[in-house]
């Protein structure tokens, strides 16, 4: 028994004498670690924060009728460019029949009191001639006739109004809609036949069309309260609209709200910016758009990668090469970084090499 496990013991000791043996041998011509380096360099820094919204127009009217009716004409169509006084639609009227009564009942009532004033003014006019009554009468009776033929007038176009929406005296005519400002028609929700409602103090009444200016937009977002104190009317905005792929779209923050509101359990506060836009360019109303917000911006500085930096007690310090494969350490002051690359304000020069890697690549 004792020789079998003696026997034992010198195979395994043979077998970790050769496999130790092999294992130095390989060490010994494995080539030496080599690590690379790189150098600091130019570039802009850019630190930002993004706030998600959409595009829409500055200045966006609903056109409403003030009559109540069927839409007889249509004009326009959505996507026309219209001016401000354009013909939109006509409405055709369908009278109320109490309306239409009370309005023939003040007309019957207007002509037999112009009828009965006629008269007297004859009647007075024969006796002035005759000076058996004395002018101020007689002026008396003709004011009272003048009054009563301006009260049937006003009575008849009411009735005209009342009927058909329109009326002789000045042309006036409440049964066609005209558009209230310069712009592009967003939307025609209605069609021809289509039966509305007049806009008053209890309705809104039926929108004939949203006329908006297509030249003058506005992002609308909102950003979380964790960023909105670094924000600042005036500050850039880089846009980035998803349905326009290749283009970024300036813009200037001009609104920051004093108050923000509960979104899903985070507050957050609603902001505003003029997009700047080229003359050719046309964006849509209504595209869901990213604002990239420019905090802070460096031009041509100094910079390494975040990725080389270490830190002592929270002080940033680099390895810096002094001799081929031999290395420093060299603290450093840091500014801006955008996450990516980091700004160098003092302890290191364009010509520096820094190592960038811990793990060696054997050089072959």
């Amino acid at each position: 028994m004792k020789k079998v496990l003696l026997g034992l013991f010198v195979i395994v000791f043979i077998g970790l004498s050769g496999w130790l043996g092999y294992y130095f041998y390989n060490k010994a011509n494995t080539d030496p670690v080599v690590y690379k380096t790189e150098s600091p360099f130019e570039t802009e820094i850019v630190k930002k924060t993004v706030a998600t919204g959409s595009i829409v127009p500055r200045k966006e009217v609903q056109v409403k009728s003030q009559v109540s009716g069927i839409v007889e004409e249509l004009y326009v169509e959505a996507g026309q460019v219209v001016k401000k006084g354009q013909l939109l639609a006509k409405i055709r009227i369908v009278p109320n029949m109490v309306s239409v009564n009370n309005a023939e009942t003040q007309l019957q009532t207007a002509k037999l009191n112009f009828d009965e004033a006629k008269r007297e003014l004859a009647r007075y006019q024969e006796l002035y001639a005759q000076k058996v009554v004395p002018e101020q009468e007689f002026r008396k009776y003709k004011a009272d006739y003048d009054m009563k033929r301006e009260n049937l007038s006003a009575a008849e176009s009411n009735l005209q109004l009342v009927r058909e929406g329109s009326s002789r005296k000045k042309g006036q005519s409440s049964n066609l809609v005209y558009s209230t400002i310069d712009g592009m028609l967003l939307d025609v929700p209605i069609k021809e036949g289509t039966s509305i409602i007049e806009r008053n103090n209890f309705n809104e009444g039926t929108t004939i069309a949203s006329v908006a200016d297509m030249r003058s937009l506005i992002f609308e977002g909102k950003i979380d309260e964790s960023e909105v104190g670094k924000l600042k009317e005036n500050m850039d905005l880089l846009l980035t609209i998803g349905a326009i792929e290749g283009r970024v779209f300036d813009a200037k923050l001009e609104y920051i709200a004093p108050k923000g509101v509960d979104e899903e359990g985070t507050i957050k506060f609603p902001i505003r910016a003029k997009v700047l836009l080229d003359e050719k360019d046309f964006i849509r109303a209504g595209y869901s758009a990213n604002a990239d917000i420019v905090l802070d911006k460096r031009e041509k500085t100094l910079a390494i990668k975040e990725s080389m930096l270490k830190f002592e007690e929270e002080r940033p310090y680099v390895e810096v090469e002094t001799a081929p494969q031999r290395f420093e350490k060299r603290m450093i002051k840091t500014g801006l970084s955008d996450g990516i690359n980091i700004e160098v304000l003092s302890g290191l020069q364009k010509k520096d090499k820094i190592k960038v890697m811990e793990a060696g690549i054997a050089q072959l």
